[in-house]
């Protein structure tokens, strides 16, 4: 998803205007959003960009500590139902 954003901000090697590289990745983006959250066209477009990449992104500090195996299998044996 991050290289569909770059794409739209970056320079286009295909010599595609601004809106057309907009329309692509818009498209892509809509599609990865009704695929992975569910969403219907309407609920994508009335979506900003900030609340769309708050839903896509780790949570601060997330990224930094990912979960490990021992934590994994800790949880895991904590809630064994």
């Amino acid at each position: 998803m991050h290289e569909t954003a770059a794409r739209v901000a970056g320079a286009d090697p295909q010599g595609r205007g601004v809106s057309e590289r907009f329309a692509a990745a818009a498209g892509q983006l809509a599609g990865l959003a009704g695929r992975f959250l569910g969403w219907r066209p309407d609920e994508f477009w009335n979506a900003t960009p900030a609340e769309l990449a708050a839903i896509l992104l780790p949570p601060d500090g997330l990224a930094e500590n990912p979960l490990g195996r021992a934590e994994l299998a800790r949880l895991m044996e904590q809630d064994n139902d």
